[in-house]
């Protein structure tokens, strides 16, 4: 059986730049504002809500490249 090689699959195998972007931006903006609103609370949290932010961005990205496409 032989496997047909489209070439257009083989270039979609990286993620659009516009879901890194979306993922990177969300992280630090997370990361912000709890820093500001749990000042008071310990370290940990605030990584928390920039990991939070970053998953969140992942298909946010994603939704923006469906209904945008891509920014490059």
């Amino acid at each position: 059986m032989k496997k047909i090689k489209n070439k257009k699959l083989e270039q979609q195998k990286e993620w659009p730049a516009v879901v890194y972007m979306w993922a990177f931006g969300l992280t630090l903006m997370s990361y912000a504002v709890a820093r500001a609103v749990l000042d008071g609370m310990p370290h940990p949290y605030h990584w928390l809500a920039a990991l939070i932010g970053g998953l969140a961005g992942i298909p946010i990205g994603w939704l923006w490249y469906r209904w945008r496409g891509d920014i490059f």
